[in-house]
């Protein structure tokens, strides 16, 4: 599919894909919305989730952002921002640009080397294990972090 949209011309292929990640992003946040809303009918939120969300409104625009410009991590920063039940405007904010970077990428550089690879024959499970490796590191790393300072908070 992404060869057939490359042969159309750029401006086109460049709206198909902006509009398919508007729609495949936004229909994620939904998602999210509509989960942390059935959750939080049962109970008051949590300070702690009180906490979370008022950061993700904070902070969250810009990560969605740069979500678009890693493999697999937009799904999950877009199911995030909606489970802690982001604005949407400020959701906005950050999905417009970060799907105009990745529909950019991909009606550029990212088709022709993703192509190239197919080519080539190159195997793409290297490349998975490689990303979800490091998306377990990453995340790791950011549990310790947040325990390491709860618990010194707490001490």
């Amino acid at each position: 599919m992404i060869d057939e949209i490359r042969s159309w011309p750029w401006v086109w292929a460049w709206l198909t894909l902006f509009v398919i990640v508007l729609l495949r992003a936004g229909a994620t946040y939904g998602i999210g919305r509509l989960v942390a809303a059935g959750a939080l009918r049962r109970r008051e939120p949590s300070d702690r989730l009180a906490a979370a969300t008022e950061r993700v409104e904070r902070w969250g625009p810009p990560v969605v952002t740069l979500s678009f410009l890693t493999v697999g991590a937009q799904t999950v920063v877009n199911l995030a921002a909606g489970l802690a039940r982001m604005g949407w405007f400020r959701y906005l904010l950050g999905l417009v640009p970060g799907a105009a970077v990745w529909a950019t990428i991909w009606t550029t550089l990212g088709a022709g080397l993703f192509t190239a690879a197919r080519r080539t024959g190159a195997d793409h499970t290297e490349a998975l294990v490689l990303i979800g490796v490091v998306v377990v590191v990453v995340v790791t790393v950011g549990v310790v972090a947040a325990r390491r300072r709860r618990d010194t908070l707490e001490s």
